[in-house]
């Protein structure tokens, strides 16, 4: 997996350093969304903005990962700024996200959360490269690092479901503001990961990868379409399952608890990717075919106790997915153009999620619940895909994290 480093070149106590530091903004990042993914469409109802602009709106994460988010990385990465930049988005994010709440008509509401998230999007590929990076030079492991962020979701998805019912739905916008504004702080705490003085010859040396390669490589390629297929096909899930639940008479807590099981489910298997001896493109479709079985089950509208079990599934679905991505990354991408490829995969990714984001909004109003068989179609694409190219990915070896 994500777990050896070629050559330790740091103390132990850098290490832990950089392990505890860094999972704490992880956790805060991951609390925000915690917050904002179950709740905010639910406060944009709240606020008198109809079905139609929910689905357009929470579009626009996905838009801005394809257009500004591969522009922001590749100059973060030219100017080797990484965490700097991680900084500037997380403080731009809880700026924005304080102003769209002040916003309660459909197109400047539309308008200012655009620019949110011209600089929020970015903030998550930056993290990841920034991560691997460290991953990389402390040998240490992806996933339990990443576990914390998985469980702060669950703490901002609770805490939103206790909120939602005891304060007006109107105001829960609030709530994503501040943990916006703990990430920033959160920020500040990033050690600086210096460029290896050998990292810059070494992109220098003739044959070596560089940015502009990674498009022209068919497995680079096939990771990051089979990622967006089956990342993407979390998108109905998403947009519309809180929203569904509480028109099913769930109360928040309810709702809270139900996105937590599945994130729960997720830290766990975050906790043990240390162990997996299973190649990374293998782990990539198990997940793929995971999401499959559990968008056809969503589909039948299951009751609650079937629902929960099915909940259970997003540590594969979406976790397995996440691991096995992350893995394929670090030993198929150079280390000097890391971020650059994250901002590659973020951009696919934004590409497939925005197109389906729109797409479940008119099929949910057409078909409802049947919208989970498209999610399906995607996520069999994307195994399919990985399947096809298992033996093409993983096979250039990693080269020295530079730049942070």
């Amino acid at each position: 997996m994500l777990s050896k480093s070629v050559i330790p070149i740091a103390s132990r106590a850098a290490s832990r350093r950089f392990a505890r530091r860094l999972s704490f903004f992880y956790g805060s990042t991951f609390g925000m969304l915690g917050s904002y993914l179950p709740f905010f469409p639910v406060w944009l109802k709240a606020v008198g903005i109809e079905a139609s602009w929910i689905g357009i709106i929470t579009a626009v994460p996905a838009v801005t990962r394809f257009t500004v988010l591969p522009l922001i990385t590749a100059f973060a990465e030219r100017r080797r700024m990484t965490r700097n930049a991680i900084i500037l988005t997380a403080f731009a994010t809880a700026l924005g996200l304080s102003v769209v709440g002040t916003q309660h008509q459909a197109l400047p509401l539309f308008l200012v959360f655009v620019a949110t998230c011209c600089l929020w999007t970015p903030t998550a590929p930056l993290t990841d490269a920034y991560a691997l990076r460290g991953v990389v030079r402390y040998g240490l492991n992806y996933g339990p690092l990443r576990l914390w962020g998985s469980a702060a979701f669950v703490a901002g998805a609770l805490l939103c479901g206790l909120f939602i019912d005891v304060i007006a739905p109107e105001r829960l916008i609030w709530i994503i503001a501040a943990a916006a504004g703990l990430s920033a702080l959160a920020s500040l705490g990033l050690p600086s990961l210096d460029a290896p003085k050998t990292s810059e010859s070494k992109a220098s040396e003739p044959g070596h990868r560089g940015a502009g390669a990674l498009l022209r490589d068919g497995g680079f390629l096939a990771i990051i379409v089979a990622s967006a297929l089956i990342q993407g096909s979390h998108a109905a899930y998403y947009i519309f399952a809180s929203i569904v639940w509480k028109q099913a008479g769930f109360g928040g807590l309810t709702i809270a608890l139900l996105w937590s099981l599945g994130v729960v489910a997720e830290i766990v298997l975050f906790a043990l990717s240390p162990r997996f001896t299973l190649p990374s493109a293998a782990l990539v479709v198990i997940g793929g075919l995971s999401a499959v079985a559990r968008w056809v089950i969503t589909a039948q509208q299951p009751p609650i106790a079937i629902l929960a079990a099915v909940q259970l599934a997003h540590g594969l679905t979406f976790g397995l997915t996440q691991v096995g991505t992350m893995g394929l990354l670090v030993h198929h991408v150079p280390g000097h153009v890391m971020t650059r490829g994250q901002g590659y995969l973020a951009a696919c990714s934004g590409i497939v999620s925005s197109s389906t984001s729109i797409l479940c909004g008119i099929v949910y109003a057409r078909y409802g619940q049947g919208v989970y068989y498209v999610m399906a179609a995607m996520a069999a694409s994307g195994a399919v895909l990985m399947w096809l190219a298992r033996h093409r990915v993983g096979t250039h070896p990693q080269s020295a994290a530079s730049g942070g």
